[in-house]
């Protein structure tokens, strides 16, 4: 994904280099440089959302995401600095003697003011989707304002760089501009239209809603006379339940059954506000639709002797899929489960989950708790696995991100293979 990656952002500029006039002072260079590479990262990101298989599925969740962050960012820095480099250009409209602007960049208020309103709205988007957790919106608000507040700077962008760039307004360089801020509309088409449209003609119902604990909860949908899901245990789905296909009432879950159990795919949900606090109203019968699946968080096809499986809270979810595929096909290999909650009675699939080798984990154990207490660390790591399983066997991972982090980490030291751990975070900064 790298090469491709670098290869798109930075082919605009390129073309510029290749396409431009004589050179100018160098900050003004290095301006026009940045503003491109910002605009053409910031096209790059609506393919980096995660709701493109061929991409999340191959690479995984984390790295699309942590990399769509980053990206994000990278971007950010880029276009604040892109105007303050130009330093003391002369203002006014075309100069009698720089008639192509080969050699300055106009200044015209008209031309400059979308590049404005971008330079104020670009902030402001990734602001709030660095701070949404502690931002007091529905989820379904904040993915709708991010969408729509991307695809504005971007056509914004469009304009401020055809009509108010020295490299822009080139005809080769145009086209290069038109076509990629075609590909990100149609992308946003594509997930907000087209997969609707798929969806709509594979409709689902809820056939079951079970409490599993006080604020957990496993709901199964059923296909309505159509073949189902193909999926991978431990992968994701995006469910709506209860609304239309095209709703944004929209939320990606873990899925929890197997894909060997039948056509009824399950997922595992948390109350954490919102639609999670409704899953117990919610009705059999109710029509649902699926979008999925996606994420890399599977061991089918691996070669490795024994399979750890390490959740916190309600990353439960997708090993939970995993291991129950593991038992419905007989997988032969070796299989033991950290799981780590704050409370005993946040302990989800217990009666389960009792029938493996498991440690339960809980950092507020009751006085007659006979299990592990504290987190899930290394030295509890240590203790579970011997230094010749954490080479060899493959660790998969989902819960929060620090736990994860810490986990990894102390994997990697004594060392597992990179490629031999696998992790999904439900949250991300």
């Amino acid at each position: 994904m790298i090469p491709f990656y670098v290869l798109v952002a930075t082919l605009p500029l390129i073309v510029s280099w290749v396409v431009g006039g004589p050179p100018r002072p160098f900050l003004q260079e290095l301006a026009s440089g940045l503003g491109i590479l910002a605009f053409s990262m910031i096209l790059v990101e609506f393919v980096l959302s995660g709701r493109f298989k061929s991409i999340s599925n191959s690479i995984g969740m984390d790295v699309t995401m942590r990399f769509h962050q980053i990206m994000a960012r990278t971007a950010l820095v880029f276009a604040l600095l892109h105007p303050l480099l130009y330093g003391g250009s002369p203002s006014g409209g075309q100069r009698p003697w720089d008639p192509t602007r080969q050699l300055t960049v106009t200044t015209d208020f008209s031309d400059l003011l979308t590049g404005i309103a971008a330079y104020v709205l670009l902030p402001s988007l990734v602001l709030l989707a660095i701070y949404r957790t502690q931002w007091d919106q529905k989820y379904e608000v904040w993915r709708l304002l991010h969408g729509v507040g991307a695809l504005v700077i971007a056509l914004l962008l469009l304009h401020h760089t055809i009509y108010a760039g020295r490299y822009g307004s080139q005809p080769e360089l145009m086209w290069v501009w038109l076509v990629l801020t075609g590909l990100a509309v149609l992308s946003l088409v594509y997930v907000y239209l087209l997969t609707p449209l798929r969806d709509r003609t594979q409709a689902w119902h809820v056939s079951e809603v079970k409490q599993l604990t006080s604020r957990q909860w496993e709901l199964t949908v059923t296909p309505d006379k159509h073949a189902g899901l193909a999926y991978d245990a431990g992968q994701f789905a995006w469910l709506t339940v209860g609304h239309s296909s095209f709703s944004f009432e929209e939320n990606p879950f873990s899925i929890s059954s197997a894909p060997a159990s039948g056509p009824d795919v399950s997922f595992m949900i948390k109350e954490l506000g919102d639609f999670t606090n409704t899953i117990g109203q919610i009705e059999t019968g109710t029509i649902a639709y699926v979008d999925g699946a996606y994420g890399s968080l599977s061991v089918e096809g691996r070669s490795e002797p024994g399979v750890a499986l390490i959740a916190g809270g309600i990353g439960i979810a997708p090993l939970m899929g995993i291991l129950r595929q593991m038992r419905q096909t007989n997988d032969p290999r070796k299989v033991r489960i950290i799981y780590g909650n704050r409370l005993a009675e946040q302990i989800a699939c217990r009666g389960e989950l009792d029938r493996e080798d498991v440690r339960y984990v809980l950092s507020e154990p009751p006085p007659d708790w006979q299990g592990e207490t504290g987190l899930v660390s290394p030295e509890l790591i240590d203790r579970v696995f011997t230094q010749e399983e954490i080479k060899d066997w493959v660790f998969v991972m989902c819960g929060p991100a620090e736990m994860m982090e810490v986990v990894e980490d102390h994997l990697v030291r004594r060392g597992a293979p990179s490629s031999h751990i696998l992790s999904e975070r439900f949250d991300y900064d």
